[in-house]
Parts: structure tokens; C-alpha cells; sequence
């Protein structure tokens, strides 16, 4: 398993390119498994509960890589969400550039993997960086005049017995 432990020690020392890894399928690690296989000497063989321990590491890596991206996608959606129930609101906040803003939240932008709320001061303020929500102030109802609503009897309803 000398191929697969070089290639596992080529990736762990490559800090500065972690994405790298994330970058081989599980094609990529067949393709190694199958190449130091096929190149072990037949007379000594290498450990097949290794192999099968590598197997299942690259499995449980690769799905928590999957079940990584999609938490990241719900927590997005869930952010999207949460900055359409501003719409209508008051909030203030951060800027990206550490300005102090305020405003009526007009509409929600997204901004690469991020959520804004466009301001009706013209700003636009990152979902992660509110720091104060307030509901606009109610307006007075005004009567809208006419009668006071119920019924004015009259009808004729049969009721015989």
C-alpha cells in the first residue's frame, strides 16, 4: 500500500491546498486502490483490512463532504428566507466597510453566498450584520364610514311546521 500511503502523504503535507483533496472522487481513489493492487508483490500481499479500512474512511469523507454542502444550502435557504420577513421593517447595522447604517428594508439581494437587505436610504446592509429590527410604526385606521354592518331584518324566512 505503499502507493496510497505516498499519495496520502503527498496530500496531507499540502496545507496551503486543502481543497485539493476535496477535489479527488471516489473514481480517483478506486483508480489508486486498483493501481497498488495491481503493482503489490504477489508474494507478499498487502493487508486487505487496511484496504478496506481505507475504503470506508474515503466513504465517510465523502459523505461528510455531501452532508456538509447541503447543511450549508439549508442554513442559506433558512438566512433567505428570515431576510424576506424583513421586508417592510426597520433595521440597522454594519456595513461591510464597518459604516453605521439604518433604513426601511425595501427588498433582499444575494450577493455570491450571501444574503443583503437593500435600505431605503439607498444602502445595502448584510443579513449578518443587523444588529436591530423594529417594526414600521402603525399607521391610524380611519373609519371607512357607511352603516355599522349587521343585518336589518326583514326577510322572509319560511319556518311552517
Amino acid at each position: 500500500m505503499s502507493a496510497i500511503a505516498s499519495n496520502a502523504a503527498a496530500v496531507g503535507s499540502t496545507a496551503s491546498l486543502p481543497s485539493r483533496f476535496n477535489e479527488l472522487s471516489s473514481e480517483d481513489f478506486m483508480r489508486i486502490i486498483f493501481t497498488e493492487l495491481s503493482n503489490q508483490d504477489p508474494f507478499k500481499p498487502s493487508d486487505s483490512s487496511a484496504l478496506l479500512e481505507q475504503l470506508n474512511s474515503i466513504r465517510s469523507i465523502e459523505t461528510d463532504i455531501q452532508l456538509q454542502e447541503r447543511l450549508g444550502a439549508i442554513v442559506f435557504q433558512n438566512q433567505l428566507a428570515s431576510a424576506g420577513n424583513l421586508i417592510g421593517k426597520r433595521v440597522s447595522g454594519l456595513t461591510q466597510d464597518a459604516i453605521r447604517v439604518g433604513g426601511t428594508v425595501q427588498s433582499v439581494i444575494r450577493d455570491g453566498d450571501s444574503v443583503g437587505l437593500v435600505l431605503n436610504t439607498g444602502w445595502l446592509l448584510p443579513m449578518d450584520n443587523v444588529e436591530f429590527i423594529d417594526s414600521p410604526p402603525a399607521t391610524p385606521s380611519t373609519p371607512t364610514g357607511g352603516t355599522g354592518g349587521g343585518s336589518s331584518g326583514g326577510g322572509a324566512s319560511g319556518g311552517g311546521g
